[in-house]
């Protein structure tokens, strides 16, 4: 049976909630139902390896799936193919330049074999928030001055939570991610949690981890400081790693921010 939270008060980013424990979620990932989208609620759900999702017409569902889904530095896998894609350096890619497009896109963009969303108007609201306080980041992919890709997430100590990604041209998102993944890795991040399998984040590493092993590996990179901010202003050098020049052989192939079909889909 589903534990519901009734209405709860509102919380500020620096108050926590208390959710039933993880380990008590449904035989499909249910922790609870109910509560609110307030910045406390949500930071709170992602420290304790909980996130919302749900469909209009629903009340809010917070989930932790066993297993798990993530990529982590050892698992982060770039084929040939994907290499020669950097190197072509088609796009331009940039950090929190436009969160709310990024996230808009993600919401709108057409999912294969899909309907509807999940990221319904009060998610698009309540992630913009946690941009507003550091704590949600998007990326964004240009072509000739036009966004034509991006994904956008959470990041708590040395864990990016990937919320959603989108792509209106060819390798698009797969730039984007893996400047990201490279990026964060190169940073000290501890893993990139996908949350649900998905067979695109599995051809770039995502591997199934069971829910105990996930919490301890959050829990580590939970203990590492938040890079709390604006990240385009923080790291104005992204995507430049040495990760992604070791990588290609040579100096990163982009230049910073910049304006100058495949899957849309849950990271």
């Amino acid at each position: 049976m589903i534990r519901f939270l009734g209405s709860l008060e509102e919380l500020d980013f620096n108050r926590a909630y208390r959710f039933p424990p993880a380990q008590e979620a449904s035989p499909e990932g249910i922790v609870c139902a109910g509560g609110n989208l307030s910045p406390g609620m949500l930071l709170s759900a992602y420290r304790q390896g909980i996130f919302p999702w749900y469909s209009e017409n629903e009340p809010i569902l917070w989930w932790s799936p066993n297993p798990r889904f993530a990529i982590l530095p050892e698992t982060l896998h770039i084929s040939r193919s994907s290499i020669r894609l950097l190197r072509k350096a088609d796009y331009r890619i940039s950090l929190d330049r436009n969160f709310r497009a990024v996230i808009e896109a993600c919401a709108k963009v057409p999912r294969p074999g899909q309907e509807g969303t999940w990221i319904l108007p009060e998610m698009v609201e309540a992630y913009t928030r946690l941009h507003a306080l550091g704590y949600a980041h998007s990326l964004e992919v240009w072509k000739h001055g036009l966004l034509v890709g991006g994904l956008y997430g959470i990041s708590l100590g040395g864990a990016f939570f990937g919320e959603s990604m989108f792509s209106l041209s060819s390798g698009a998102s797969r730039t984007g991610f893996l400047n990201l993944a490279l990026w964060l890795f190169d940073r000290g991040f501890l893993l990139i949690d996908s949350q649900v399998h998905t067979l695109y984040v599995e051809t770039m590493g995502g591997v199934d981890m069971p829910r105990g092993s996930y919490m301890a590996k959050l829990d580590k990179a939970l203990g590492l400081p938040d890079h709390r901010g604006n990240w385009g202003e923080l790291f104005p050098d992204f995507p430049h790693s040495e990760a992604l020049a070791r990588l290609l052989g040579t100096r990163p192939a982009f230049e910073p921010g910049g304006e100058k079909q495949e899957d849309q889909a849950r990271m």
